[in-house]
């Protein structure tokens, strides 16, 4: 007795992501940033993409002994 997964693959059907052609390239530069850019924060989403994720610095001559403490706890808790 053949599954259904198994009839669909006997079909020929393909159960895979289509793949990213070259010539296709723009099209699907182009449908990803719309997609981003209609999510919530889609500017921030498409510039993370774009220019890599957004580091805070974190300037320690600013906080007192305590706060400097405070953070290299939360930084060794991540």
């Amino acid at each position: 007795m053949t599954s259904l997964a198994d009839k669909a693959i006997l079909s020929g059907a393909d159960n895979h992501p289509p793949m990213l052609e070259k010539d296709m390239y723009d099209s699907w530069k182009s449908r990803m940033e719309l997609y981003m850019l209609n999510r919530q924060h889609g500017r921030m989403i498409l510039e993370s993409v774009e220019l890599g994720p957004l580091l805070w610095p974190t300037k320690y001559s600013k906080l007192s002994a305590a706060e400097a403490i405070q953070a290299d706890c939360d930084v060794k808790a991540t």
